[in-house]
């Protein structure tokens, strides 16, 4: 098993080839392809590269599927037997995006398949019905 932790977005996360995430919104249009040079670990069968802080020469390119908004989250504030009350709502903005390949000074160590990367785009694109 293949995996990297990447930063983006002020956040890391560990990604495989072949899965999608989600993260913090990206300025970029769905069907492009990202390459993220924070790698803070790679991992590939036994041999563990840890960055000092970010890994040299390691990239993590992916596709971007679509924006989308988070779930809505709801902050409610109360003072009691005060009847003050303050209600308000947060939907996050973000980017799904598929991990393609893990590469390490050139060499690409871990690469979604053809049918896995099918699947995906696939996926991506809206559905269309036909009006007649």
């Amino acid at each position: 098993m293949t995996y990297a932790i990447i930063e983006t977005g002020g956040k890391q996360l560990m990604v495989q080839p072949g899965r999608f995430y989600d993260v913090e919104l990206l300025p970029v249009e769905p069907g492009e392809t990202v390459t993220i040079d924070k790698v803070l670990l790679v991992h590939h069968e036994d041999d563990v590269r840890v960055g000092q802080p970010l890994v040299e020469g390691a990239t993590v390119e992916g596709t971007v599927l679509r924006q989308r908004r988070g779930r809505k989250v709801l902050v409610y504030k109360m003072k009691p037997k005060k009847k003050t009350r303050k209600k308000r709502g947060h939907r996050q903005e973000l980017t799904r995006l598929s991990i393609d390949r893990i590469s390490l000074n050139g060499a690409v160590l871990a690469e979604a398949s053809v049918e896995v990367q099918a699947s995906v785009e696939a996926a991506a694109e809206p559905a269309t019905t036909e009006e007649e």
